[in-house]
């Protein structure tokens, strides 16, 4: 058996790889034209040219690593071995909405395993799986950088905070459905494919979708304003959850998602049952 047997045999993709439609890789190529003008060398725009591709057909397939290697001037191995290292770049088709569960430790020990595990077995797929409708992808992440919103789901990279396992359910169920989902802070949510181009660095040109974005949220910016030398009670923030009836946000007030718990997130704990919180955080 000859080793290209043996590779069929296997299963092993064969090179080269098809080659895009020429207008589809017309206007890809000009859009990577336009990305690696930013860059001093051409190989340091392999990142977003790997979102780019990946907004194409939804993953980073062989076509598109052999398109970034032509534009680069690298080898397969190369784009290969990138889209390999980082987790945000799909190797198959996926689902139109990403839904990424924190388990890292904090999220984790605040009810992050249990969410993950109660989406496995509410969607029917593991980690990395594809309902069968083509809407949800699941997986768990490492850490998002937003242990005080704990525990954390992202759509599209885009935070969900303070979750349970029902507000987690209600959330991929309303996905499916096709309803209006809103995240709990930065711009609304868009598809896989129309995320990765704007990780690829092209403006997202929605109304508002920029100036929705804003900063850090209030939790994170606590330390911050007990620095600038604000009393404890005016930068201590009071939990939402604790607000009703609920009333309709101001300007610079903290934004809410419908889809964020409507309980204190330790109640999602399983072996820390929640106690009366106070005002004060008590």
């Amino acid at each position: 058996m000859t080793t290209s047997e043996q590779g069929v045999s296997l299963g092993m993709p064969q090179l080269p790889a098809p080659a895009y439609p020429a207008d589809v890789h017309a206007r890809l190529e000009a859009d990577a034209k336009e990305i690696i003008s930013r860059y001093p060398g051409a190989r340091s725009a392999l990142l977003p040219l790997l979102h780019l591709v990946q907004s194409e057909e939804g993953h980073v397939s062989r076509t598109g690593m052999q398109f970034c290697a032509d534009q680069l001037d690298l080898t397969t191995a190369e784009v290969t071995a990138v889209a390999t290292f980082y987790s945000m770049y799909r190797r198959r088709p996926g689902g139109e909405y990403q839904v990424g569960v924190c388990t890292n430790t904090l999220c984790a020990v605040m009810g992050g395993d249990a969410i993950f595990s109660a989406l496995q077995e509410h969607l029917g797929v593991g980690n990395g799986g594809t309902t069968e409708d083509g809407k949800i992808s699941l997986e768990h992440i490492e850490c998002n950088a937003a242990c005080d919103f704990a525990p954390v789901l992202m759509v599209n990279w885009e935070f969900f905070d303070n979750q349970t396992i029902e507000s987690a359910k209600r959330l991929v169920d309303d996905l499916r459905a096709g309803a209006q989902v809103e995240p709990t802070r930065g711009a609304p949510l868009c598809t896989f494919k129309e995320t990765s181009r704007i990780l690829a660095g092209f403006p997202d040109e929605r109304p508002g979708a920029v100036e929705a974005t804003g900063g850090a949220g209030p939790a994170s910016l606590i330390g911050l304003k007990l620095a600038r030398g604000e009393t404890p009670a005016a930068a201590r923030v009071v939990s939402p959850r604790a607000a009703a009836p609920r009333q309709a946000p101001q300007p610079g007030a903290e934004h809410l998602s419908s889809h964020d718990a409507p309980q204190q997130t330790s109640a999602s704990d399983p072996g820390h049952p929640a106690g009366p919180v106070t005002e004060e955080g008590e």
